[in-house]
Parts: structure tokens; C-alpha cells; sequence
């Protein structure tokens, strides 16, 4: 049975800091487990936060991990807190509010942890546009990524929703899983260029704002136009604007580039000694096998940051005994 806790009687709870962990992960799916997995094999003091609220909710598979391609999300991530905890790993349910250099982890409901090293893998959340029908569907027959979804819905009628600038890649895309693709511009401007290759490729376009999906018997049936048209589609693919939960980073003051999202080495080190993020919060591209390598990377990393300063301090003691013995 997997070791999980709420922390209500913790000494961390009532500002009692003295215990110290090598290591808090704030994020509990594939990249936070996958570097909690390494460092406990390695032995290190281990705490994951888990929020319960992991992105790849809705779907009911994964795919394009080899040897678990098909498998719901919740099972890998019930395989993955049940490996941690054979290496006492610690992990606890709730969220975090706060980190402080130090570090000090606070979490909702007054828990403190003090950890050397922290792991943000807190993931993104996908911002979908107000379309009747959008949010009910999504993960199930309207979908993001066509490497992970588009093999199940290979050679049916498919629709690009044109309410992202990506649409137009991703209708290109699709075209190798579908003869019958249709991209829906929706409020999206083409330019002559798109349009040529639209045409170049063998995509259909469709003008006219999108009204509402039509549903039926709890299956996608067509989009519905503001003209009142309705486009027969099995499935949907959309791009929605992706958010980081990024806050906890931000706060720590980690760098971030153009776009808004916080540089890492390849590693996940950030520009924050000691504090180390991986996964989707900082790589919107990461699938769920990306992300478990680069959780991986980072605890390869961060076992070799502890061990330089567990080193260092070996060494500080045996000269003060040397010292001592003179």
C-alpha cells in the first residue's frame, strides 16, 4: 500500500523546521516522480507534493511511451508513486503557497518543510477557447497533440479549430492521418502563403466563425457555423493557449525568456542556485515520456550538486579534527 499523508499531525505543521530534506519535489506526475525515483534510489531524503490535479486528466490513454504506450495516465502515475515509495520516498497530498530561499517549503494548511534542494514540476494547464462544447470534449474527441492522440482517430473526417496561429501547422500535420481534414479559420487570418499550402497538401477550408460543437449520444458529431452549417467531424484538434504554474518559480526570482517561460540549463537547473524545474512548466513541447526523462536528468543532477557539498563538508570537518588533534 503507497505511504501517502495530509501531514495533520506533523511537527512541520506547527513551524517545527528542524528536519531536513535533500530534496522536496513540488509536482507529482511523470517528471516530478521520475526525478523522485532516481534520488531515492540513490538514498537521498526524498518528500513529493502531490496537488492532485495532474494535466493529462481528461484523456483516457497515453501514448508514445515505449512500453506503457496505451495506458491511462491515472495507472502510471499509481505504478509510479508505488515505486517511489520502495525507496522512502515521502509523499504528501496538498499544495504548496510559498517557497522561501532557504529553502523553506510552505504548503497550505501551515505545513513547512525544509528542503537543500527543490524540484518544480508543477506542469502548465491548458487555456481553451469559449466554445460551446469545447471544455465538455476535451481529452475525449477534441484534442491537442496529434502524436498523441491523432493515431486513434487515423482516416476520419477531422477539423482544426482556427483559434490559435498554430492551427494552420497543425492542419498540415494531421494530413498524415487523415485524407479528410477540414481547418476551420474560424477569427484566424490566413495568409496567401497558408492558403497555398493548404490547398498544396490537400486540406479543406471551411470559412465562418464557430458557433458550438454538436454532440450526440456523447460523441462528437459535426461543428456548428454561426451561419447555421453544421461540418459532420469525428474528432476536433485545437491549440490552446498554454499557462505555466509557473508562480512558485517567479517568486524565487528564476529567469525567464521572451516568451515567459523560465530558462533552464539541460539539466532543469534554473538561474536560482538550488532550485531545479522540469516537465511542462517550463516546456510546453514535453510529452509525458520527455518529461519523465528530463525529471531523470535532474535527478542526476541534483544528486551531484548534494554530493559537491556533502564533500565539501566532509572535508571542512576533517580539517577542523585534524586541527583539533594537534
Amino acid at each position: 500500500m503507497i505511504k501517502t499523508t495530509n501531514d495533520n499531525n506533523s511537527r512541520a505543521q506547527h513551524g517545527d523546521t528542524d528536519e531536513v530534506h535533500d530534496v522536496v519535489v513540488v509536482g507529482a506526475g511523470a517528471a516530478g516522480l521520475s526525478a523522485a525515483l532516481l534520488l531515492g534510489r540513490a538514498r537521498r531524503k526524498v518528500v513529493v507534493i502531490d496537488a492532485g490535479e495532474p494535466r493529462n486528466a481528461p484523456a483516457a490513454h497515453m501514448h508514445g511511451f515505449l512500453s506503457r504506450d496505451g495506458l491511462p495516465p491515472a495507472t502510471l502515475l499509481e505504478l509510479g508513486r508505488a515505486e517511489i515509495d520502495r525507496y522512502g520516498v515521502r509523499l504528501l497530498r496538498g499544495r504548496v503557497e510559498q517557497i522561501d530561499h532557504g529553502y523553506y517549503v510552505r504548503m497550505a494548511g501551515g505545513v513547512v518543510l525544509k528542503a537543500r534542494r527543490v524540484l518544480i514540476a508543477t506542469g502548465l494547464r491548458d487555456e481553451l477557447p469559449d466554445i460551446p462544447g469545447v471544455r465538455e470534449r476535451w481529452g475525449r474527441d477534441v484534442l491537442h497533440c496529434p502524436y498523441c492522440h491523432a493515431y486513434e482517430v487515423r482516416d476520419q473526417p477531422l477539423a482544426v479549430l482556427g483559434t490559435h496561429p498554430g492551427a494552420v501547422h497543425q492542419a498540415l500535420l494531421l494530413r498524415q492521418w487523415s485524407d479528410d481534414v477540414v481547418l476551420l479559420p474560424h477569427t484566424l487570418d490566413l495568409t496567401v502563403q497558408d492558403r497555398e499550402q493548404l490547398k498544396a497538401r490537400g486540406l479543406y477550408l471551411i470559412e465562418g466563425e464557430i458557433k458550438q460543437l454538436v454532440v450526440d449520444d456523447d460523441r462528437l458529431r459535426g461543428i456548428e457555423l454561426a451561419d447555421g452549417r453544421v461540418v459532420p467531424r469525428a474528432a476536433a484538434f485545437l491549440f490552446p493557449r498554454f499557462v505555466p504554474h509557473d508562480e512558485l518559480l517567479t517568486r524565487l526570482g528564476c529567469d525567464k525568456d521572451d516568451a515567459g517561460w523560465v530558462v533552464t540549463d539541460r539539466t532543469g537547473h534554473t538561474s536560482v542556485a538550488g532550485v531545479w524545474a522540469v516537465g511542462n512548466v517550463v516546456d510546453p513541447r514535453a510529452q509525458v515520456v520527455t518529461a519523465a526523462g528530463m525529471g531523470s536528468a535532474a535527478g542526476f543532477a541534483i544528486n551531484a550538486d548534494l554530493l559537491d557539498e556533502d564533500v565539501e563538508r566532509a572535508v571542512e570537518q576533517h580539517r577542523h579534527a585534524a586541527a583539533a588533534t594537534r
